[in-house]
């Protein structure tokens, strides 16, 4: 297949040298100027963990573009959630007739989120996989799932699409009935992180603080009001974050699922990215609704969001 990845950012990248490495011609979308900046080449020290764990060092050569051209067979849009509606604006016009996936963590409704795209032209999906750029060198890595929803009706064959491209790369694909609610889940989540890193300073200080996710868990519990406002269901991972005590939930992440050497602990601790803007939307969301948010308006004092709430 011929795919376009919109933006060159961490998500798009690694998955980009997977679907390449399995045959496939990928290009990159970028801004105008951006072609010049980012060069055409990036450093990959990445973990690939489809088949076991392997370490991938290398200077992968990339062709970035900076407009779209005609004829792909699938678009796929991996940005900041602050990005997104921007993204769905240019590729109403720019994209033509190709399929789109929005492989994204959203909070708004998925119709209104990708607004003036047609739903009957886009699936959803999440990466299993993270990391940070920094000095056009990637570090990071990515897990053999990744998570699509289920076919819509019209969408049939664009997911079939989609799941040809994962399983020739050799990724295990969990479909979700209810991606929305799934998405909700997943965001109120990471806003509850965020807080923390917000109070710690960083993605990777957040990781070396032994209370770090009994805090995250009592994010969470503050969310969860908002959550059912919105008619979501908790799910599996949202009710383990608030059933279980908080000091031993920040055992079980600290010492299970973020353990020292695990992927899941490397690709948090190689994140650079901006915190805020989720905790920033769970908050906006709360007003509407006036369900007070102490925890997570408390984590802007001192930050460039403060004066937005």
């Amino acid at each position: 297949m011929k795919i376009l990845f919109f933006g060159r950012g961490v998500i798009s990248t690694q998955y980009a040298w997977a679907f390449e490495q399995a045959g496939h011609t990928v290009d990159f979308y970028v801004r105008k100027g951006r072609k010049e900046t980012f060069g055409s080449s990036i450093k990959l020290e990445m973990w690939d963990a489809r088949k076991g764990k392997k370490l991938i060092k290398e200077s992968w050569n990339i062709k970035l573009h900076e407009e779209i051209l005609p004829n792909y067979d699938l678009i796929i849009v991996s940005v900041n959630t602050e990005q997104l509606p921007g993204a769905a604006q240019f590729l109403s016009t720019a994209a033509g007739n190709a399929p789109i996936l929005i492989f994204n963590n959203i909070w708004q409704d998925l119709k209104s989120s990708i607004a003036p795209l047609s739903m009957n032209n886009v699936v959803f999906g999440f990466p299993g996989a993270g990391g940070g750029i920094a000095d056009n060198k990637l570090r990071g890595g990515f897990l053999k799932m990744v998570f699509l929803e289920k076919p819509r009706a019209g969408t049939e064959h664009i997911n079939n699409k989609v799941r040809e491209l994962f399983e020739s790369a050799h990724f295990k694909i969990s479909w979700k009935k209810d991606m929305q609610n799934w998405l909700w889940n997943h965001f109120a989540m990471n806003a509850a992180m965020e807080a923390e890193v917000l109070k710690r300073g960083s993605f990777s200080a957040l990781m070396n603080h032994n209370d770090s996710f009994s805090n995250v868990g009592l994010n969470m519990r503050e969310l969860i009001p908002v959550l059912k406002a919105r008619g979501a269901k908790l799910d599996a991972i949202s009710l383990l974050l608030t059933k279980i005590p908080p000091g031993l939930l920040g055992t079980l992440f600290n010492k299970v699922i973020f353990a020292k050497g695990s992927l899941p602990r490397l690709f948090v601790e190689y994140n650079n990215s901006k915190a805020g803007f989720a905790v920033l939307e769970v908050v906006r969301e709360a007003k509407k609704v006036s369900i007070p948010l102490t925890r997570h308006t408390i984590a802007f004092e001192n930050t460039e969001y403060a004066k937005e709430i």
